[in-house]
C-alpha cells in the first residue's frame, strides 16, 4: 500500500461516500474504504477511530449538504413569514431533488443516516435551530407572537416532516405536495401570528 502521508480526513470522507455507493452502508467495511485509497486500514483508523465514527462524520457531512445552504435563507433580510416559506420550500426541495436524482444514493445515506443517530440528533438541533432564529426575528418585528421560539422552531420542523423527512419519500412524487406544503405553511403561519389578532 502507498505512503498515507497525503491522506487527509477530507479524502477519506469523499471515498468513503463512493464505497458506500458501491457497496451500501450495511456491507461497506473500513478495509473496503482503505483499499480505495491504496493505504492500511490503519492509516484510515489514525483519522477516524472506529467505523462508527467514519460512518458518523460521513452523515454528518451529508446532512450538511441539507442543512448549511439553509443559513443563508434564516438569515436573509425581509419579513420572517417570507423567510420561513422559504426556509420550508428549499428544505422539502433539496430533499426531493437529493432523492429524485440518485435514489439509490439517497437510500444508502438515509440507511447511514438512521445507523448514526448524534448525526441526525445534530442535523436536527440545527435545522430547529434555524427555524428559531426565523421565528425570533418574526416576534422581535412584532410579525408574530409565540411565548418561546425555539419551541415553535422544533414544532415547525416536525410539523412540516411530511415535506422533508425521507420517510416519507415515497410520498414527494404525488400531485399537488407543493401546494398541500404552502395551505400547511398557511396554517402555520396564522398560528404562529394568532396573538396579534
Amino acid at each position: 500500500m502507498s505512503d498515507a502521508t497525503a491522506l487527509t480526513a477530507d479524502r477519506i470522507l469523499d471515498t468513503a461516500e463512493e464505497v458506500l455507493r458501491r457497496y451500501g452502508p450495511a456491507k461497506a467495511t473500513v478495509l473496503d474504504v482503505a483499499r480505495a485509497l491504496s493505504v492500511s486500514h490503519g492509516s484510515v483508523y489514525r483519522h477516524f477511530a472506529s467505523k462508527a465514527a467514519l460512518r458518523e462524520a460521513v452523515a454528518e457531512r451529508w446532512l450538511a449538504r441539507v442543512s448549511t445552504p439553509l443559513i443563508g435563507v434564516a438569515t436573509a433580510p425581509g419579513p420572517a413569514a417570507e423567510r420561513l416559506r422559504r426556509w420550508l420550500a428549499e428544505l422539502s426541495g433539496t430533499k426531493r431533488r437529493m432523492a429524485r436524482e440518485d435514489p439509490e444514493l439517497f437510500d444508502n445515506f438515509h440507511q447511514l443516516a438512521t445507523l448514526s443517530e448524534g448525526a441526525v440528533a445534530n442535523h436536527l438541533e440545527v435545522l430547529a435551530g434555524q427555524l428559531n432564529l426565523i421565528v425570533a426575528d418574526g416576534v422581535a418585528t412584532g410579525e408574530f407572537t409565540v411565548p418561546d421560539p425555539a419551541v415553535a422552531g422544533r414544532a415547525l420542523l416536525q410539523a412540516t416532516a411530511r415535506f422533508h423527512h425521507p420517510s416519507h419519500r415515497t410520498e414527494w412524487d404525488e400531485p399537488g405536495l407543493d401546494d398541500d406544503l404552502a395551505a400547511v405553511v398557511a396554517l402555520l403561519l396564522d398560528g404562529l401570528r394568532a396573538g396579534r389578532r
